[in-house]
């Protein structure tokens, strides 16, 4: 499934980006990242309670994603240079969300332990890396070519991922709604801070990956966003591996806490010394550190709420945490920043999650409540707002100037 994914992407880069010029290329990624964002916004609250509970379990979401792909993968091969090319990666882009709430909720089926969860969403997370970085090169050189053999072996990709998913169980994730103990459990203060941790950590990710694409290819050529991108896979791998490791030894809060200021200290680094090199190392940096807050998050949401549905959790944050990756990828599709303000910005995002990190973690333990985030701070004052401005009485209308009588001839 991961290398059908690649292919899609394979075909798009050859057709439609690698092939324009850099202001037209500027507009096509805008556009795309904005189709993107809606499945996840839109479509992605909708899709976690329904696939929880439908007929057949999550063997048969799996198999239906991956026949559903391929159809649209078919219906692309002609309208690859057309305006109909983006309603199918709509189309593709929510069916691969679906399979991959169904993927998170279908974890812990297929485990014996709980504490076995980390290990297993470690090695998908490993299998995908490699499959990404070793499959997209080879498709989008094809791409660049052709765009329909990529698509063509996405078609045959996912006919035997529906014949492998025949060896998954019919188990029903989330046979019931949730329940009031599972909501409150994860409205907990730790599975709260550490959630908005990781949300900036997926913008970090997101708005580097965007912003090296356009400002690489400006001044080093696209040879050099492909090493980026390389050593951004390799990060991502490398943090897989390390971070069951890394567990044993140290606590989810140390982890999530030394993810941030290692992403800080690197992108205020990477600022200074600027340059194609730092921009390589900060790419690895970055997307290793990613990883290991993946995964402690993940450990602290099987810690913290033993009773919830560890499928639907997962799925609900996932949500999130894409949604952040493609917003913080906007500004840099909109305009090209130069390398050391982009890397700046970076380390700003790591230190402004590290330090409320850490400010909401003394406030729990002082026995104070989670400080509210900037989201919910400024829905607060909208609300506030509104309420104000409907309970204000209506302002009465001017009152009628006087009129003179008129003046009575002499």
């Amino acid at each position: 499934m991961a290398l059908g994914d690649a292919a899609m992407y394979g075909a798009l880069a050859g057709s439609v980006f690698l092939s324009l010029t850099p202001d037209a290329q500027r507009s096509k990624v805008l556009l795309y990242l904005l189709v993107s964002a809606a499945p996840f916004a839109v479509v992605a609250p909708a899709i976690g309670p329904t696939v929880d509970r439908i007929p057949g379990g999550r063997r048969m979401v799996v198999q239906l994603t991956s026949v559903g792909r391929a159809l649209v993968y078919l219906l692309m091969i002609s309208h690859v240079r057309d305006l109909l090319l983006y309603p199918l990666v709509f189309a593709a882009l929510v069916l691969q969300k679906t399979y991959a709430v169904s993927k998170s909720a279908l974890v812990p089926s297929v485990v014996h332990r709980e504490q076995e969860l980390v290990e297993a969403n470690s090695k998908l997370s490993l299998i995908s890396g490699i499959v990404g970085a070793v499959g997209i090169g080879p498709l989008a050189l094809m791409g660049k070519l052709t765009s329909t053999l990529p698509l063509v072996i996405g078609i045959v990709l996912f006919a035997a991922g529906t014949l492998c998913a025949r060896r998954l169980p019919r188990d029903v994730v989330a046979s019931k709604p949730a329940l009031k103990q599972e909501k409150v459990e994860l409205r907990s203060a730790g599975i709260r801070l550490a959630a908005g941790a990781m949300v900036l950590i997926r913008a970090s990710i997101g708005f580097l990956t965007f912003h090296l694409l356009f400002w690489l290819r400006k001044d080093f050529g696209l040879a050099a966003f492909g090493a980026a991108a390389g050593a951004s896979a390799l990060g991502s791998m490398a943090g897989n591996v390390l971070a069951p490791r890394l567990r044993q030894s140290l606590r989810e809060r140390r982890m999530l806490v030394g993810a941030l200021a290692v992403i800080a200290v690197a992108g205020f680094v990477a600022a200074f010394t600027s340059g194609l090199p730092t921009a390589i190392v900060l790419a690895f940096v970055v997307n290793f550190s990613g990883a290991v807050g993946r995964l402690a998050f993940d450990s602290i949401v099987q810690r913290d709420a033993p009773d919830a549905n560890q499928g639907r959790a997962f799925a609900q944050f996932e949500a999130r945490f894409q949604l952040a990756w493609v917003l913080a990828g906007l500004p840099p599709v909109a305009f090209t920043l130069p390398g050391w303000i982009g890397f700046f910005l970076v380390g700003a995002i790591g230190l402004f999650a590290m330090v409320t990190y850490l400010a909401g973690s003394k406030a729990v333990r002082a026995g104070k409540p989670v400080p509210p985030s900037l989201t919910q701070r400024a829905t607060r004052s909208v609300a506030t707002e509104v309420r104000r401005r409907r309970a204000a009485p209506p302002s009465s209308p001017p009152a009628p100037r006087a009129t003179r009588a008129p003046r009575r001839p002499r």
